[in-house]
């Protein structure tokens, strides 16, 4: 009994040796991406709330301690409540009808036997790997009153007059409108995805039971697509509450970022013109903090909503 003793405690040091052994080297290998992790993400968002309780500047001087005064300032700032709006509306006016028109392309896209299929797929892709300075400079000439390719468009409908980006009132829809069209093809190749994990099954016999094109929509492939629908409705709200480039790049070239007038000063602007343009760094960390809970909140209020659970079967 006791050589059997001492062979079971023998195997088990030797295995508590190579789990030893086993866990060294796991940490050896995640240590290069932990260091990345703090120095490259929790430092940088430490130090900035640091900075935002201080009355911080750009250029060599004290900087002292006001706590949240940077916060309360710009919460009764008119120009951060302009810019929080125009982000709003940006956001609310481009993310539904991009995600809208990019699930009614897939769905065009994913019917068999249609020509040319790829050659649209590809077209329809590319502004997405195009730069946005590139699209922007694009749409500038595009959107020109006079000789543009789309008031040459409206010419023809009888509409005229719309001076699109040197408007108040055009400006950042035609900011919206650029932005649909640069993101359709990345939606539509997720939808397109999303589409294709469906059981063509579900859809026969739907067919079978006399459902109609629009009843097994609503009834199977809607559903079906929540997932893909959640994934793209996070991200894209995200993303439209941080645009910047198109915003700052289409309005400079008429004469104002952000203008006319302030009609497309969105928040991402709003936080590099105070921090970098006025040189109030301490309050520009303050408004990108604000930015941050915002769109915390919106994200979990939206898995709350959209995410359900689904099954195939």
């Amino acid at each position: 009994m006791s050589s059997q003793a001492t062979g079971s405690e023998v195997r088990k040091q030797r295995w508590s040796r190579q789990r030893r052994r086993e866990t060294a080297w796991a940490y050896a290998f995640l240590t290069p991406a932990f260091f990345f992790l703090v120095v490259l993400l929790l430092f940088p968002i430490i130090f900035a709330f640091w900075i935002s309780l201080h009355d911080w500047s750009l250029i060599p001087r004290p900087t002292p301690f006001i706590g949240l005064e940077n916060y309360s300032t710009a919460l009764s700032d008119a120009l951060t409540i302009k810019s929080i709006k125009n982000t709003f509306i940006y956001t609310i006016g481009a993310v539904p009808i991009s995600l809208a028109l990019s699930l009614l392309l897939a769905i065009v896209m994913n019917q068999d036997g249609l020509p040319l299929r790829t050659l649209f797929r590809t077209t329809y892709f590319i502004p997405v790997i195009t730069s946005w300075v590139a699209v922007s400079f694009v749409w500038i000439w595009m959107l020109e009153p006079r000789y543009g390719l789309v008031n040459a468009f409206l010419r023809l409908i009888g509409i005229t007059g719309i001076r699109w980006l040197a408007s108040p009132q055009w400006a950042l829809p035609a900011i919206m409108l650029v932005s649909i069209w640069k993101g359709l093809g990345y939606n539509m190749v997720l939808f397109l995805a999303g589409l294709q994990t469906i059981p063509r099954e579900l859809m026969e016999a739907a067919r079978i039971d006399g459902a109609n094109r629009w009843q097994s929509f609503l009834n199977i492939t809607f559903p079906l697509l929540n997932p893909t629908i959640v994934f793209l409705t996070v991200t894209a709200v995200i993303g439209s509450l941080q645009v910047f480039t198109p915003a700052v790049i289409m309005t400079t070239v008429q004469g104002e970022a952000g203008g006319p007038i302030n009609s497309t000063r969105v928040m991402v602007y709003h936080i590099y013109s105070m921090a970098f343009r006025s040189n109030r760094l301490g309050y520009g960390a303050a408004l990108a903090f604000i930015l941050f809970v915002i769109i915390l909140v919106i994200t979990i209020i939206q898995l709350r909503l959209t995410q359900r659970e689904f099954e195939y079967a």
